[in-house]
């Protein structure tokens, strides 16, 4: 698989969030060299906790292929998942996430918690990251600090 090709596919996304004044992370989920979703935050405009990248993305998928179990799919996301998203990702049986930029203060993949490669839990997913973390990463820094000058958290 071309990981760059398809982080690019999900940096995209990542704009578009930023666009729309959301946090900038973007999600794609791949099967066979097929995207099955594209999806970018929308806690915002939504207003909804939930609304991560990676867990639009998993609905779009799972509305794609008609099923909740997600095997043999790849999940592409600009930020390494949180928490919640890995929890969901693991539900979902995901096969593989490939991440780009490390989150030290919510990551639960490398970070804080390894919690998709853990063998104590009932599946376990390949995980790679670093893949275009520096572009994916500016991204993030550029859009924080621009809010931290106009004053907003």
């Amino acid at each position: 698989m071309n990981h760059e090709h398809y982080m690019a596919l999900a940096l995209a996304q990542a704009e578009a969030a930023r666009e729309a004044d959301e946090v900038p992370v973007g999600a794609v989920i791949v099967r066979e060299d097929r995207v099955l979703a594209a999806a970018h935050n929308q806690r915002e405009q939504l207003r909804d906790a939930t609304a991560h990248a990676e867990m639009i993305a998993m609905t779009q998928a799972s509305a794609t292929l008609d099923s909740w179990r997600l095997g043999g799919c790849t999940l592409y996301s600009t930020l390494e998942p949180c928490p919640m998203c890995a929890g969901a990702i693991l539900q979902a049986r995901l096969s593989r996430v490939v991440f780009a930029a490390l989150d030290p203060k919510a990551g639960a993949v490398r970070s804080l918690y390894q919690l998709l490669e853990d063998a104590r839990m009932n599946h376990t997913v390949e995980v790679i990251g670093g893949v275009m973390g520096d572009p994916c990463g500016s991204i993030l820094t550029e859009f924080f600090s621009a809010k931290r000058r106009l004053g907003k958290k």
